[in-house]
C-alpha cells in the first residue's frame, strides 16, 4: 500500500526521519477504540483516559524515577499545565509551593489537595519517590467536586506500587551527589570596602572614634589592594552538600496473596554549615482474596524525617535582623580583631553579628514523624455490583527545638528583662490524629442496557476526624555559655518557664457523594457529580456544603465523516462547570473559646483564662469556587502526538478572611467576604518523534497563562489595603491588595535616578533645590548631590508617602516546562527544561545590601554589594580622603558614576529593585546506560543501569539576585515574589544505579 509521509517541523530540526502513518481499511467504531486502554485515577476511582470529562493529567512512575529527587514535587516541575511548581529557597527542607491555575484565596493557603492511595495527607515527603506507581492531578470542578469542600484549589491523586501476584521481583536503587553553592551575591573587594567606610565616617563625622579605631590610616589605605578578601558567603554556605539515597522494594505473591514492600532512606548534609535533612519512608502493602468476589488489603506506611540547623530564612521568625544570609553578605571582607570578633559581648553594638556566630546562634532541629494504616474490602454480591469498605488512621508527631543565642533579637528583646541577653530555647510539640472511614457502592449497567449505552452509578459516604494537640514550652535564663544541645539536653539549667498545651477543637466532616457516568455509542459522554459535606467548623444550617458538578464530552474522531480519517487517533471536545468549596480555617471561629496563656495581657495578671484574640463569627459559610471549563483531546499518527488545549474560569466567593476589628478587644474576625477570579489557557503536546527498536525520541512541551483578578472584598475593605512583606520596618506596607488587581501587587516609590549638582543652588557653602526640581527629603532623607531621587506622583512638588504606586507584579504572563527523552542502543538521555515569563521579583537583598543606613539599624561598618563598588557608586570624597562641596569639583568627581550614594537614613523601596524575573532553568539533565542483557541475566539480575544527573544545569535570566525562582516572605500568600536573605540555591551532580532483580 502507498505510505504517506507526515513531517513535523521540529522532528526535521533534530534530523529525525518524520512520522509515517498507513493507510488502513476503515474500521468500525468498537475496532478503532480497543486499544485506548489507558487508565487515569479519578476520585474514588479510575477511568479510561479517553471516557474522562474533565480536566486531567498524568504523570508516570517510570517518568518520575527516570531523575532520582528528595521530594516527588520536585519532580512534577515543569511537567504539567496549569501546575506551577516553586521552591521557595535552597534548604534541604525548603517549602515546595504547588499551585492549581493560580490558587484562589486571598489570605489563605491555596495548595492542592494531596490524596496518597485514597489518603488525604499533608505534604509529599510522606511518600518515597520510588514508590510511586503514578500522579494524577485533577484541576476542574468536575474532576474535583466528588472530593467536596477540600478539592477547591486542586486535587493530587498519589498511587503507590500495590502488590502484586507472580514471582517475587525487587528493585535496588542508590545514588550519592555533590552539591555546590550556584551563585553568590558579589560584595566590595577589602580595598572598596576600606574606602568606602572611610567616606561613610566622613560623613557621619566620626572618623576618630570608628574608622580609625580599626582600620589602617587612610594614608596606608592602598595596602588592602593585596589583602585576600574574606569570603564569608563562602565560609557559611561553601560546604559541598552530600546526599545519599538508597531504597529497595519487593513484590511478589500468588493468586490469593501478594504483597509488596519498600524501604527508603535519604541523608543531604547541605551546602550551608549546620544543615542537614534526613528522612527514611516504608510502605507495605497487603492484599488478599479469600473469595473470588472478596478482596482485602491493609497498607502501613511510616516515614520518619529530621531536619538540622535553622537554614537562612524562617516564616515564624520574631525579626529578620537574624536572617543568616544577612550577615554574611554585609560582613566585613577584612580581619579585624576588634570588629570581625565572634565574642558577643565585645561586638559593636548595632553591628551585624559575626556569620559563625548568626549560625550557631540560631541553632534548630526539627523531627516529624508520621505513622498511617489502612484496610480496604471489596465485595461484589453480583456481577457489576461493587461495594468498597476503606478505613485508615493516621498519626503525626513534630517536633521543634529552636535556639535563641545570645546574638538574637528573641533574647534581646522579647524575653523578660532580667533574662535579656542569654540564651532561651522555644520547644513545640505537635500531635495530629486523623480517622477516615469512606464506603462505596458501584453499579456498571452495562449488561441491562446493552452494546451501545454504559451507565455507571457510585454512591458513598465518608467521614474524616482530626483531632490536635499542641504543646509549646519557652525555656530562659540559660548560663551564658550554653549551646544548642547544651539547652536541649540540660533543660532544667533554664531559670524561668512558660507553658502552654492547646487541644484544638476536633475537626470533624461526614459527607455524602454519588457520581454518574453515562457513555451512549462510545462518542457522547456524561459526568454528574454531587457532594454534601458537613463540616464541625460551621453551625447550624450553614454545616452542609453541595456541591454538584456536570461535564459532557463528544468523541468527535468515532464520528462517521471522520472514518476515513486514519491519522486521527483521537479527537474529544469537553466542558464541565461544577462547584467545590473550601473550609480552611482553624476549628472553633464559630464559637467564643477561652484559652489559658502565661503571658501578661490584663492588668498584668501573668495566667489567666482569656477569650480568645480572634471574635467568634457563628454565621460563617462555606467558601465556594465554580469553575468552567472547555477542552480539546487530541490522538494524532496512532498516538504519536497527543496533547489537549484546555480554557478555564474559576470564580472564589465567599472568601473566608481574617477581617481586622480594631477597637473591640480583637484582633480580627474571620468573614465571608470578597470574591476573586482566575482566568486562563493551557495547552499540552507529547511528540514520539522516533519510535525504533534501537533508538527513539520524544518530547513534551507544556504552556500555561493564568490571569488573576480580585473581583470584590466585601463591605468594610472596598477600598482594600496595604499589606508588609516585614522585609523592613522602615518600608512599611510594600503590596497592595485591591479591587481589579490581582494578588502580589508591589506597592512603592518610582526611581528618577539621582539629584546632579545641576538640580541646586550653591552659595556659601550650602546646596538648596532649584524651584521645579521634586524635593523627597521626607523619604530619603535631606536632599543634596547623590542622593536617591523618586518621581513625584501627585505633582505636588514633593515626594511624601501618597506618591507611592504600583511598581511591579508577582504573577507570570505564562509559565511551562519542556522535556527531551532519547535512547540510543543502551543509553538514554532525559533533560527537562522549566520557565516562567513575566513575573516581577522584589529584591530586597539590593536594597539592603546597597544601601549604609545612618539608624535603625546601623550600617556603618557593612559591606555593599558590587552594583555600589567604586566608580558605580556617587562619591563626596576625592582621592587624598577629603569631603568634597565645590560644584565644579563635586560634578567631575562623579562625571563616570551612575548610582546614588549609598549613604541614606534608611531602606527605600522603589521600582529599582523590582526586576523581570523571567528565566528558563535546565532543571534536570541525565544520561543512562542499561548493561546488556545477557550479561545482566548471567548474574542473575533483571536490569542494571547506571546513570549520572545533573540539577540546576544553568539559567538564563536577566534577574540580577542570586536566583529569580525565589518566595520567601511566604506567611502570607499577599506578599509572592520576594528575595530577601533566602538560603541560595545549589548546583548538584548525582551518580546513581537501579537493579532489578
Amino acid at each position: 500500500m502507498p505510505r504517506i509521509k507526515y513531517t513535523v517541523a521540529v522532528c526535521a530540526l533534530l534530523g529525525a526521519q518524520g512520522l509515517y502513518a498507513q493507510k488502513k481499511p476503515v474500521k468500525d467504531t468498537a475496532a478503532r477504540t480497543k486499544d485506548i486502554e489507558e487508565v487515569v485515577m479519578i476520585g474514588y476511582g479510575s477511568a479510561k483516559k479517553s471516557d474522562v470529562t474533565g480536566s486531567v493529567a498524568t504523570v508516570s512512575g517510570d517518568a518520575l524515577r527516570q531523575v532520582p529527587v528528595s521530594n516527588i514535587a520536585e519532580a512534577l516541575t515543569g511537567k504539567i499545565a496549569g501546575v506551577q511548581v516553586t521552591t521557595s529557597e535552597g534548604s534541604p527542607d525548603a517549602e515546595i509551593s504547588l499551585k492549581v491555575r493560580g490558587g484562589g484565596s486571598i489570605t489563605q493557603d491555596s495548595s492542592p489537595l494531596i490524596i496518597v492511595d485514597g489518603f488525604p495527607v499533608k505534604g509529599m515527603s510522606e511518600v518515597s519517590p520510588s514508590d510511586i506507581e503514578s500522579i494524577t492531578v485533577l484541576k476542574d470542578a468536575s474532576s474535583t467536586a466528588i472530593y467536596g469542600s477540600r478539592g477547591a484549589y486542586g486535587v493530587v491523586l498519589i498511587t503507590t506500587k500495590g502488590a502484586k501476584s507472580g514471582k517475587i521481583t525487587g528493585a535496588f536503587n542508590s545514588f550519592t551527589g555533590y552539591k555546590s553553592l550556584a551563585k553568590e551575591i558579589d560584595v566590595l573587594s577589602p580595598y572598596d570596602y576600606a574606602k568606602w567606610q572611610y567616606e561613610n565616617a566622613l560623613l557621619l563625622g566620626n572618623v576618630a572614634t570608628t574608622y580609625d579605631k580599626y582600620f589602617l590610616p587612610f594614608s596606608q589605605i592602598d595596602q588592602y589592594k593585596s589583602y585576600e578578601p574574606m569570603d564569608w558567603q563562602r565560609r557559611i554556605y561553601g560546604n559541598t552538600g552530600v546526599t545519599h539515597s538508597n531504597d529497595i522494594s519487593l513484590r511478589g505473591g500468588n493468586d490469593k496473596t501478594s504483597y509488596s514492600v519498600n524501604f527508603a532512606r535519604y541523608n543531604d548534609d547541605g551546602i550551608m554549615i549546620g544543615s542537614g535533612y534526613k528522612r527514611d519512608n516504608f510502605t507495605m502493602n497487603l492484599k488478599n482474596k479469600p473469595t473470588n468476589n472478596v478482596d482485602i488489603s491493609v497498607t502501613m506506611r511510616y516515614s520518619n524525617t529530621d531536619i538540622f540547623g535553622s537554614g537562612a530564612n524562617e516564616q515564624k521568625e520574631f525579626s529578620n535582623t537574624d536572617g543568616r544570609l544577612r550577615h554574611s553578605v554585609g560582613y566585613s571582607p577584612i580581619d579585624i580583631p576588634a570588629l570581625t570578633t565572634d565574642d558577643t559581648d565585645e561586638a559593636v553594638a548595632g553591628y551585624l553579628v559575626n556569620p559563625y556566630v548568626a549560625v550557631a546562634d540560631n541553632d534548630r532541629k526539627q523531627n516529624k514523624k508520621n505513622y498511617t494504616i489502612q484496610g480496604g474490602l471489596g465485595w461484589s454480591p453480583i456481577k457489576n455490583l461493587k461495594f468498597q469498605s476503606n478505613l485508615g488512621m493516621d498519626f503525626s508527631r513534630y517536633q521543634d527545638f529552636r535556639y535563641y543565642g545570645r546574638s538574637t533579637y528573641f533574647v534581646k528583646n522579647n524575653a523578660p528583662a532580667i533574662f535579656q541577653g542569654v540564651p532561651a530555647l522555644n520547644f513545640v510539640n505537635t500531635e495530629n490524629q486523623s480517622f477516615r472511614v469512606a464506603n462505596t457502592l458501584t453499579y456498571d449497567f452495562k449488561k441491562i442496557l446493552g452494546d451501545n449505552h454504559s451507565l455507571k452509578l457510585m454512591i458513598g459516604q465518608e467521614y474524616n476526624n482530626l483531632s490536635s494537640n499542641t504543646v509549646t514550652s519557652v525555656n530562659y535564663g540559660f548560663p551564658k555559655y550554653f549551646s544548642f544541645d547544651d539547652v536541649v539536653h540540660l533543660t532544667s539549667e533554664s531559670k524561668h518557664q512558660t507553658l502552654e498545651n492547646v487541644y484544638a477543637p476536633d475537626d470533624r466532616m461526614f459527607s455524602f457523594f454519588s457520581r454518574l457516568n453515562y457513555d451512549l455509542f462510545n462518542k457522547y459522554l456524561l459526568t454528574a457529580t454531587v457532594r454534601a459535606d458537613g463540616s464541625s467548623k460551621f453551625l447550624g444550617d450553614n454545616k452542609w456544603g453541595y456541591f454538584p458538578s456536570l461535564a459532557v464530552g463528544w468523541k468527535i474522531s468515532q464520528e462517521n465523516f471522520l472514518n476515513d480519517v486514519n491519522w486521527i487517533k483521537l479527537l474529544k471536545l469537553r466542558a464541565s462547570y461544577g462547584q467545590a468549596g473550601n473550609n480552611g480555617i482553624p476549628t472553633g471561629q464559630t464559637v467564643q473559646l477561652y484559652q489559658s496563656t502565661p503571658n501578661s495581657w490584663i492588668n498584668g495578671v501573668s495566667t489567666y483564662w482569656a477569650a480568645s484574640k480572634i471574635m467568634a463569627n457563628p454565621d460563617l459559610i462555606w467558601e465556594t469556587t465554580t469553575t468552567q471549563n472547555v477542552g480539546l483531546d487530541y490522538e494524532l499518527f496512532g498516538g504519536r502526538i497527543n496533547g489537549s488545549v484546555e480554557i478555564y474560569k474559576n470564580i472564589t466567593k465567599d472568601l473566608l478572611i481574617p477581617f481586622p476589628t480594631p477597637g473591640t478587644g480583637y484582633d480580627a474576625q474571620w468573614r465571608n467576604m470578597g470574591e476573586t477570579q482566575n482566568k486562563g489557557i493551557e495547552t499540552t503536546i507529547n511528540i514520539d518523534a522516533i519510535k525504533k527498536a534501537d533508538y527513539s525520541l520524544s518530547m513534551g512541551f507544556n504552556i500555561s497563562f493564568n490571569k488573576n483578578n480580585i473581583n470584590s472584598l466585601g463591605h468594610g475593605l472596598e477600598d482594600g489595603w496595604a499589606q508588609s512583606s516585614n522585609v523592613a520596618s522602615a518600608i512599611g506596607t510594600d503590596f497592595l491588595v485591591n479591587l481589579g488587581l490581582p494578588l502580589g501587587i508591589m506597592y512603592g516609590y518610582l526611581s528618577d535616578g539621582r539629584y546632579e549638582v545641576s538640580d541646586f543652588n550653591y552659595n556659601n557653602g550650602v546646596y538648596t533645590l532649584k524651584a521645579g526640581i521634586t524635593n523627597a527629603s521626607a523619604i530619603v532623607g535631606t536632599v543634596k548631590p547623590g542622593s536617591m531621587k523618586l518621581k513625584d506622583i501627585s505633582g505636588d512638588g514633593i515626594v511624601d508617602a501618597a506618591d507611592r504606586t504600583i511598581i511591579g507584579n508577582a504573577n507570570p504572563k505564562h509559565t511551562g516546562g519542556f522535556t527531551l527523552n532519547a535512547t540510543v542502543k543502551n543509553f538514554d538521555l532525559s533533560a527537562a527544561f522549566n520557565w516562567s515569563v513575566g513575573n516581577d521579583v522584589y529584591n530586597a537583598n539590593k536594597i539592603e545590601f546597597s544601601t549604609s543606613p545612618q539608624s535603625s539599624p546601623a550600617g556603618q561598618f557593612r559591606n555593599l554589594n558590587t552594583g555600589m563598588a567604586d566608580g558605580i557608586r556617587w562619591t563626596n570624597m576625592d582621592a587624598s580622603g577629603n569631603l568634597v562641596t565645590d560644584p565644579a569639583a563635586l560634578e567631575a568627581l562623579n562625571a563616570g558614576t551612575t548610582m546614588w550614594s549609598p549613604y541614606m537614613p534608611r531602606y527605600v523601596f522603589s521600582d529599582w529593585a523590582v526586576e523581570d524575573g523571567s528565566f528558563l532553568r535546565l532543571n534536570t539533565l541525565t544520561l543512562g546506560y542499561s548493561l546488556p542483557e545477557s550479561f545482566v541475566r548471567s548474574i542473575s539480575l533483571t536490569k542494571i543501569r547506571l546513570y549520572a544527573s545533573a540539577y540546576n544545569v544553568f539559567v538564563i535570566t536577566n534577574y540580577s539576585g542570586q536566583d529569580p525562582e525565589v518566595n520567601t516572605r511566604r506567611q502570607t500568600p499577599m506578599t509572592p515574589g520576594v528575595d530577601y536573605s533566602g538560603f541560595p540555591r545549589s548546583r548538584q551532580v548525582v551518580f546513581g544505579v537501579n537493579l532489578n532483580f
